[in-house]
């Protein structure tokens, strides 16, 4: 999250607790805080992956999946789905250690 969403959050999050705005405005913007996600091509896993140094066997293991299934996101046989594409976007935008 940037700095400027950062502090328009922490605004609304005082003005929600002020009653200046209301649960479902503030959902509003809880829901732009989010991490986006987007679908990962095998060459974006793959280029991920060696970014970072790691095995598939290893690859695998920050994102609770087989090293199978990462080979077959790198040969597009699969693609990633659910939590793992979400965690996938968090550690392309902020790097592994935050799902470490």
């Amino acid at each position: 999250m940037s700095d400027i969403l950062k502090a328009v959050h922490k605004t609304a999050k005082g003005l929600q607790k002020s009653g200046a705005i209301n649960k479902t405005t503030m959902r509003k913007f809880d829901a732009l805080c989010l991490t986006t996600i987007h679908e990962f091509t095998p060459e974006q896993v793959r280029t991920l992956r060696q970014k970072n140094n790691l095995s598939q066997p290893v690859f695998a293991r920050y994102f609770n999946v087989s090293d199978k299934l990462v080979k077959k996101w790198e040969q597009g046989e699969s693609k990633p789905r659910g939590a793992a594409l979400k965690m996938l976007s968090l550690a392309e935008k902020k790097g592994l250690e935050v799902i470490a």
